[in-house]
């Protein structure tokens, strides 16, 4: 989104890895050639690539994402991130013909009129200023938000929701370098997405397909599902070298009683649980107590997970490869240790793994 979203992905993907430490931004970067940046998913959602990482130092294993029905043991549990992405995005013009954009992040009032918005161009559109989208929707900008961003409201004679379904569009991060197309409605979103509510998919959860998942049961592993509502706050670069001064977004969970349940039983059995996804880590740690019991529950966190840090809860993590000097990147590193991770990506750079959004997959065990 322009001045507020752009990351400078020039060039966060041409500086090399530094042997700083692990408190600092730069120790977060890697090389990446552009074209390992996937633009297109895969044409099958489990035939993506699935790339091991044991945490106890043994060789790195080369699998197909479907290849995870035999990595989980029976017994252990799954953790889903059901959230569902909304066609989040509005292009339309201002009064003049000038194109504009807007990307609704999150709703302040109960009729789903009023939002916290990012747009562009940001300069330009000021309180006041009116964006057509369409004959049957025009967005207002009402006020100014923090971090760039504004208030805006949604005019049209259709609901909200029903508006944004009929002409808004999935909102692709920028490093995809296409406009959205009709089969983005149906792979930037989960198979088993249910609760309406983020503006980023949770990748990691785009490989699985219905029968991976019905092969999982079967098997005897318990799928247990969550709720967060991916923001962008979660894909802001880190702009301060020292990672302290980053100060990391709120983002609304909720965790059901039957998944707290679930997870605990686990735990007391002995049973790993597996994450997948940075979505599900950030909110399992979030409500998890020192023994690594979860609390059922509701809430907004805006916990930033980073080296060194004790995890209470999970015991093995399914993610997709993340852009360099993010948080996402600084998670899998607390996790699987800062040199392990550079040393995943630069063998998934060297075996022509696909990143991002639409990208490969890694299981951190």
């Amino acid at each position: 989104m322009g001045d507020v979203d752009g990351a400078d992905l020039e060039g966060r993907t041409s500086r090399a890895a530094d042997a700083g430490d692990g408190d600092r931004a730069s120790s977060y970067d890697y090389e990446l050639p552009r074209a390992l940046i996937a633009q297109e998913p895969a044409e099958r959602r489990d035939r993506s690539r699935l790339l091991v990482v044991p945490r106890d130092g043994s060789p790195f294993r080369h699998l197909e994402f479907r290849d995870i029905v035999d990595l989980i043991p029976a017994g252990d549990v799954l953790v889903l991130n059901d959230t569902r992405v909304f066609p989040a995005r509005l292009r339309g013009r201002k009064p003049t013909g000038a194109p504009s954009e807007v990307l609704l992040l999150r709703p302040l009032t109960p009729d789903g009129r009023e939002w916290e918005a990012l747009v562009r161009p940001g300069g330009k559109l000021k309180p006041g200023r009116v964006i057509d989208v369409t004959e049957g929707l025009r967005v207002r900008v009402l006020d100014s938000a923090p971090g760039g961003g504004r208030v805006v409201r949604l005019e049209s004679e259709l609901a909200p929701r029903d508006a944004l379904e009929r002409w808004g569009e999935m909102p692709l991060p920028p490093y995809i370098e296409r406009p959205a197309s009709a089969s983005d409605r149906e792979r930037y979103q989960t198979v088993y997405a249910r609760s309406a509510g983020s503006v980023a998919a949770p990748t990691a959860g785009l490989h699985f397909t219905t029968a991976v998942l019905d092969g999982l049961r079967a098997k005897g592993v318990e799928l247990v599902d969550l709720v967060l509502h991916v923001g962008l706050g979660t894909f802001r670069p880190v702009d301060h070298e020292e990672l302290q001064r980053h100060e990391m977004h709120a983002e609304w969970y909720e965790v059901p009683d039957a998944s707290a349940r679930a997870l605990n039983e686990a735990r007391d059995r002995g049973a790993s649980v597996w994450a997948v996804g940075t979505t599900v880590v950030r909110t399992l740690e979030s409500v998890a107590d020192e023994e690594g019991h979860v609390a059922a529950g509701s809430g907004w966190t805006d916990l930033f997970i980073r080296p060194p840090y004790p995890f209470r809860v999970v015991d093995r993590l399914v993610t997709n490869f993340h852009l360099p000097r993010s948080t996402l990147l600084m998670l899998v590193s607390a996790f699987a240790g800062r040199e392990r991770t550079l040393a995943a990506y630069r063998e998934a750079v060297a075996r022509g793994y696909r990143f991002y959004s639409y990208g490969d997959a890694m299981a951190v065990i």
